[in-house]
């Protein structure tokens, strides 16, 4: 018969085995969402950014830096930059694709929106870079494309 203090430890055993599983994948769905939804916004058609994107970079957004405010440089550039990466990014994310990097560019992503809007800390960016950080730390998880490469390589430099 089981003691309660081993079936307490079987349970938390498994629960951590579970939990280490699909946590990494629900970090990485969780950051992904914001900056797709946002994504979505930019785009009037096929490689063509909206209008009102452009006139965000433009004329609205403002790098808050030592008290001053600063427009983009070359914020067309930095508009299409920006949307491309709010959709690409994600996609990666999920996937579980280059995903420690992917992760990085999200993070230094939310530094740079932290620069725009800097009262968003605490609501917004603050755990979207937990999450980044989370990811870069914990990578992919099991459940990925690079958990799938990795296992792939492997198995390849043991035929060897």
């Amino acid at each position: 018969m089981t003691s309660a203090p081993e079936l307490v430890r079987t349970l938390t055993r498994r629960l951590s085995s579970v939990a280490m599983a699909v946590a990494p994948l629900f970090l990485r769905a969780a950051l992904a969402v914001p900056f797709f939804r946002s994504g979505l916004t930019r785009w009037d058609g096929f490689l063509q950014i909206s209008d009102s994107t452009t006139y965000l970079f433009e004329e609205e957004f403002k790098l808050h830096i030592f008290g001053a405010e600063y427009g983009f440089p070359m914020p067309d550039a930095v508009a299409y930059l920006v949307a491309t990466a709010e959709l690409t990014l994600p996609v990666l994310l999920v996937l579980g694709l280059a995903t420690r990097f992917a992760a990085l560019a999200m993070l230094v992503m939310t530094g740079v929106i932290q620069l725009v809007v800097p009262d968003g800390w605490a609501n917004f960016h603050l755990p979207w870079a937990a999450m980044a950080i989370s990811i870069m730390a914990l990578g992919a998880g099991p459940i990925s494309l690079d958990r799938l490469i990795a296992l792939r390589f492997a198995s390849e430099a043991s035929r060897q």
